[in-house]
């Protein structure tokens, strides 16, 4: 039977059954209810540059391949930065914008993005992509932070880049938060348990919360502290107080939040997603300035959360070259490109191939800075799979 691309303007077209068949259930992000949550609680607008396009493959009635994809009109809350390609179009007349985006709205976090048991129907899904941006007239198409198991589905006419984050990675013998610090020399050791000795001693106590386990008051305290981190920067907050809510009823175990708390008050917040074996930071906030109080709740409590649940890896989010010395070392992670001018398409290759011999440069740099014991963990996660 042949496949049919369909196009859908939203989530609520497809049973949420149905879309969530095409993947193992590992990552949050692409869920049904999460991605759905997003269109129905007002974090996605037009004129914040997010129309939802989801490319989806058919055969007959039967779903059977999906892409979450987004018209943008901006290079907002992508987390893979193509500002300097925008202004390369604009310097000869031409329009970046719109553009077709495969990814998860504001979540820099690696997952499938290629939805589809057969890899046969993710080479068909992403000749959809291209078919369908080039009869929409539009610039480009983008798949931001996919899997290396998706690397081989992507032909050469997809650019490749790529960046580096910092992850927390258990090699399997570290049992406790001490466990994790004894692998650690001298100095980084004695620098974490000061840091967490000064929280202790402000009176600050943590509570760790599923979406099942927190109170309104709870899932309220931790909104006002994402609002006011965005207030801090001079950015405007996407995520609405209804989608937390939603995450805590429909997502009630993968919603993950640390609250900690003076005298019975919360002053700071992070908010986490659950998958198979990672936890993701998301969004902190705090009301309060005391010192440690940031690594504290954003780092060392998520740490302790995945020894003890036996989670294996934690993403704590994109940037941040000071997590390295609380034990985040680098990871890289990956785009594709596809480019509708065939000249500028020329032009990018090279431009792509340069940034990633910079990107393995500044991570064997970044190597050299590993807090654990000489002979210990250094090496960049995944930079096997980048120089292949």
């Amino acid at each position: 039977m042949s496949l049919e691309a369909r196009p859908l303007a939203s989530l609520s077209a497809v049973a949420a059954a149905d879309w969530d068949a095409l993947h193992d259930g590992r990552n949050p992000f692409v869920r049904h209810a999460f991605l759905s949550g997003l269109e129905m609680q007002g974090c996605l607008r037009p004129d914040w540059g997010w129309t939802p396009q989801h490319l989806t493959l058919w055969e007959g009635d039967a779903l059977v391949a999906a892409a979450p994809g987004y018209l943008k009109t901006n290079s907002h809350g992508e987390f893979v930065f193509d500002h300097a390609w925008a202004n390369a179009y604009a310097r000869h007349g031409l329009d970046y914008f719109p553009k077709w985006l495969g990814a998860v709205p504001y979540s820099p976090v690696t997952g499938p993005r290629l939805l589809a048991p057969d890899p046969a129907h993710r080479q068909a899904l992403l000749q959809a992509i291209a078919a369908q941006a080039t009869g929409l007239g539009l610039s480009s198409a983008h798949v931001n932070f996919h899997t290396s198991e998706e690397d081989p589905s992507f032909g050469p006419e997809w650019l490749a880049r790529s960046d580096i984050q910092y992850h927390w990675r258990n090699p399997g013998h570290w049992k406790d938060f001490d466990g994790f610090l004894a692998d650690f020399d001298h100095k980084h050791r004695k620098n974490i348990r000061q840091e967490r000795a000064k929280v202790q001693r402000a009176g600050v106590d943590f509570r760790v919360l599923h979406g099942d386990e927190a109170s309104d008051a709870d899932l309220e305290a931790m909104f006002g502290f994402y609002l006011r981190t965005f207030l801090d920067y001079g950015n405007s907050p996407a995520l609405t107080l209804g989608f937390i809510r939603h995450l805590a009823t429909a997502m009630p175990r993968s919603l993950v939040i640390f609250l900690a708390e003076q005298e019975g008050r919360p002053i700071a917040g992070a908010l986490c997603l659950r998958g198979g074996d990672t936890l993701y930071g998301r969004y902190w906030g705090a009301d309060q300035s005391l010192p440690g109080l940031h690594f504290e709740t954003c780092y060392y409590q998520g740490i302790d959360y995945c020894l003890r649940e036996g989670l294996r890896v934690f993403e704590p989010g994109a940037q941040g070259e000071h997590k390295i010395a609380r034990g985040f070392l680098p990871a890289f992670v990956r785009s594709r490109h596809w480019i509708a001018d065939p000249d500028f398409a020329a032009a990018l290759g090279p431009w792509c191939a340069e940034e990633t011999r910079a990107l393995q440069r500044y991570a064997a740099t970044l190597a050299a800075h590993s807090p654990f014991k000489a002979g210990g963990r250094s090496l960049p996660a995944g930079a096997t799979a980048l120089n292949s």
